[in-house]
């Protein structure tokens, strides 16, 4: 048991992590860290756009309408709420997104891919996907991809309960 503060309260011991898992946590700490530096810095170079708002541009392309609930688009980028309302005020100054009330229900905001913010997605496309090949599956066979998906579905699903 450690102590605490002033009180000696004690605490208990926390299960540290075993050699294997020290290794694995190391290793997803640093792409955690450096995957998202190299994804932006690819954008914001060659498409003069954050990876964040390429994100949004391509979950609206692919909505049915080009059109998504904000709340919803918050969700499928795994953004908040207040960020994405600030890239989509900026998206909307580029004429790339328009937002939309619900006419009747005018608490819900639609955000609107216009045909501009479409051709800047298939613009900024092919050398995004370019770099994600690179970076992440020419360096996994099949098997690994299959894991990849299913590990970070999991570590996706218990952050999300861990954010509610």
């Amino acid at each position: 048991m450690r102590y605490h503060g002033r009180m000696a309260e004690r605490l208990p011991e926390p299960e540290w992590l075993d050699d294997e898992e020290m290794s694995a946590w190391l290793a997803l700490n640093g792409v955690i860290l450096l995957l998202p530096g190299a994804l932006d810095s690819q954008m914001q170079r060659d498409n003069g756009i954050t990876m964040f708002e390429y994100l949004v541009l391509a979950m609206l392309s692919e909505a049915p309408g080009r059109t998504l609930q904000l709340k919803r688009l918050a969700r499928v980028t795994n953004g908040s709420l207040s960020r994405l309302s600030h890239v989509v005020t900026r998206l909307e100054g580029r004429g790339w997104v328009c937002r939309e009330p619900v006419a009747d229900n005018g608490r819900v905001t639609m955000a609107r891919l216009t045909d501009d913010g479409y051709a800047k997605v298939v613009e900024s496309a092919p050398s995004h996907v370019e770099t994600v090949r690179r970076l992440v599956f020419e360096n996994l066979d099949r098997r690994q991809v299959r894991q990849l998906q299913e590990i970070s579905t999991r570590l996706l699903r218990s952050l999300a309960d861990d954010c509610d």
